[in-house]
């Protein structure tokens, strides 16, 4: 049963007990992408700093993938998923209304029969969903919570578009979100810029009954530029309110794990938020490509790998669809 504060008791806060993440066995070189585009793996390279990324096969599915990154995290925490009270799934790429993924995943860890629910704030969600994540606990409704995100791009995304083909990754990655008498998980800085929402976008609905012409367009769409001056001119400062919500100062990270985008946009963010070079920045787009909500999660698990960060301060930074933004410092457990 979830544990409440009672009056006089310090309040309880949140935290990232563990990290997990899955990546599909399929690596793809810009070689093989290229092959649908007139494009070359120099200027991919160039552009975006893409090197590689993973397809997921018919087998790794989006509940698959996502209750593999689950079961590395509650491992890793020390926590079964009946203790679990709440799973959140942050994803674009599902293609199903009902049930939601979340239930999903729920039905492949064994023991679970907590609340499920999906999050759907594209390169934002897994921000939202943390936050979400961090009030249930806060609040003391209850003890553990499960986020995840979970993407397969490649099912949303023409082969033949130049503007997105290259950019984009499968895999999920997840962490468990627990108590804690410190904070260890801070109020995030979050909006969007609804009047930008068509700069990445899906023309057409999946529905392809009366009304839907075969010709409708149903894949993501993107205008780059748009998006890329929409981040360098807004989002630095999305990041600099996260810190300051914390009381933190840039000198006092331990680690940068930026939405992996692409490479130029995180070089980009990192000048503008003028980071000493202690800090260390997730560059996980290079081998993984931007695997949307679960970009996050996944490049936090990498740079957890390189070790000595545990109890140190790490900004996590989403951005991306509907001009959406979160930003949140959070303590690496």
């Amino acid at each position: 049963m979830p544990q409440y504060t009672h009056a006089g008791e310090r309040p309880r806060q949140a935290r990232i007990a563990a990290v997990g993440g899955y990546r599909p066995r399929r690596v793809v070189a810009n070689e093989e992408v290229c092959r649908d585009l007139d494009s070359t793996d120099q200027w991919i390279r160039r552009r975006t700093g893409i090197e590689t990324r993973r397809f997921a096969g018919p087998d790794e599915t989006l509940e698959a993938m996502a209750a593999a990154a689950v079961d590395k995290a509650l491992a890793e925490a020390g926590v079964a998923p009946s203790q679990v009270g709440v799973v959140i799934a942050a994803t674009m790429s599902y293609l199903y209304q009902a049930p939601p993924l979340a239930t999903r995943i729920g039905a492949l860890l064994d023991g679970f029969h907590g609340a499920a629910f999906d999050v759907s704030g594209a390169c934002a969600g897994f921000g939202h969903a943390l936050e979400l994540a961090r009030t249930l606990v806060v609040s003391g409704s209850v003890d553990h919570v499960v986020v995840v995100g979970a993407e397969r791009m490649s099912d949303i995304i023409d082969p033949a578009d130049r503007s997105t083909a290259f950019l984009f990754g499968d895999g999920a990655g997840a962490v468990v979100v627990a108590p804690s008498r410190e904070t260890g998980i801070f109020p995030p800085e979050w909006g969007s810029e609804p009047a930008g929402a068509d700069a990445i976008a899906q023309p057409d609905a999946w529905h392809c009954g009366p009304g839907q012409p075969e010709s409708a367009d149903r894949h993501l769409r993107m205008h780059g530029q748009e998006v890329f001056r929409w981040v360098t001119d807004s989002v630095p400062a999305v990041a600099t309110g996260a810190l300051e919500r914390a009381g933190l100062g840039v000198q006092d990270l331990a680690a940068f794990v930026p939405h992996q985008a692409n490479l130029r946009i995180i070089e980009t963010l990192v000048r503008a938020l003028a980071l000493p070079e202690h800090v260390r920045v997730a560059r996980d787009v290079v081998e993984a490509g931007n695997t949307s909500a679960a970009s996050i999660p996944l490049a936090l698990e990498s740079l957890l790998a390189q070790g000595q960060m545990s109890g140190r301060p790490a900004l996590l930074l989403g951005f991306g669809s509907g001009l959406g933004h979160c930003a949140q410092v959070v303590i690496l457990p």
